[in-house]
C-alpha cells in the first residue's frame, strides 16, 4: 500500500529490521493497541480511516523531522487502516540510534507528533453494534471531514 500506512497486521520483526544497524547501539519500540477498558464502553475494535496520500505525506515529514533532530536514527513505522480488533497493533514505530537515550527520545517525538499532526479517524464499533466515531483524545465527534470535490 505504502511506506507507512497498512491494511495487513503490522510485523513488529520487519520494523526493528528495517531500523536495525550496527552503528545503533539502543533500540526503543513503541506498540499502540486498541483497548477496550472502563472508560472504551465495550469496543470491540477501530475502523481507521484516512486520505491515504494525505497521511502518507504527513508519517514522511514526521519521520523526516524526527531524522534532523536525531541525526544518527534510524525510524521505521507501520500505521493501521482499516479495522482493528481490540489487543491488535494499530500503530508500531522502531526508533534505533547510536544510545538509548536518543532512541527514547526519537520514538517519543514520533508518537507525540503522530497524534498532533496525523490525519487519520477512528470509529469505535462496539459490541453491542453501535459504531461512535471519536476525536484524537477518543471524545465522540460527527464523524471525518467532508473531503470536497474541488478542494
Amino acid at each position: 500500500m505504502s511506506a507507512y500506512l497498512s491494511r495487513e497486521p503490522i510485523s513488529v520483526d520487519a520494523l526493528i529490521a528495517q531500523a536495525a544497524t550496527p552503528e545503533c547501539g539502543g533500540t526503543c519500540l513503541f506498540l499502540g493497541t486498541v483497548r477496550n477498558g472502563p472508560a472504551e464502553s465495550g469496543v470491540a475494535a477501530i475502523e481507521y480511516t484516512a486520505y491515504d496520500d494525505m497521511a502518507e505525506a504527513e508519517l514522511q515529514r514526521i519521520v523526516a523531522d524526527a531524522r534532523e533532530r536525531w541525526p544518527g536514527a534510524r525510524i521505521a513505522l507501520r500505521h493501521r487502516l482499516g479495522r482493528v480488533a481490540v489487543g491488535e497493533p494499530s500503530i508500531a514505530i522502531v526508533a534505533a540510534a547510536p544510545h538509548r537515550a536518543q532512541a527514547f527520545e526519537a520514538c517519543r517525538y514520533v508518537i507525540e507528533e503522530v497524534k498532533h499532526r496525523l490525519p487519520v479517524w477512528k470509529k469505535e464499533l462496539r459490541a453491542d453494534g453501535t459504531e461512535v466515531w471519536v476525536d484524537p483524545s477518543g471524545h465522540p465527534t460527527a464523524g471525518p471531514p467532508v473531503r470536497s470535490l474541488y478542494a
